[in-house]
């Protein structure tokens, strides 16, 4: 009885730490999310754009906080070596039939950019986040 109350309870925190309890309608509405998430990162307003993320994004609550405060020190860091953010850009957006979307965009600091890829997957209940990543790579989208 012990045991099966202490696995009941586990199974029931695990269902709990995940973040993502929300699901976007329409491609128009990811697009939307990225635009907002982009125009946040570039104001340097991480914790807010985790926010927004984190309703669609299936993620364990303890990985995107440790996401979000990794984020913080390094855009800070980019910042002060870098200059200030001067502006975002759109580079491009790939498909996969109708279950998947990539979006890349960039936010242009004074001397680099930094890159931001969205990747949604329309499940059966609506878009989800299926990946997001940021990082200085951004040459790579001369490929």
């Amino acid at each position: 009885m012990k045991k099966t109350m202490i696995a009941s309870l586990f199974i029931f925190l695990s269902f709990n730490s995940y973040a993502q309890d929300k699901y976007l309608r329409s491609v128009t509405e990811t697009q939307e999310l990225s635009k907002d998430i982009v125009s946040l990162f570039k104001e340097n307003k991480i914790s807010e754009s985790f926010e927004k993320l984190t309703p669609y994004w299936p993620l364990p609550s303890n990985e995107i906080e440790s996401l979000e405060e990794k984020t913080m020190k390094y855009l800070n860091i980019i910042r002060d070596r870098f200059g200030k953010p001067i502006g975002t850009l759109k580079v491009k957006n790939e498909t996969i039939a109708d279950i998947a979307i990539r979006e890349t965009y960039l936010v242009r600091y004074q001397n680099t950019a930094i890159r931001l890829i969205f990747t949604y997957y329309q499940n059966e209940y609506g878009w989800v986040i299926n990946a997001f990543k940021w990082d200085d790579s951004f040459e790579k989208e001369f490929e």
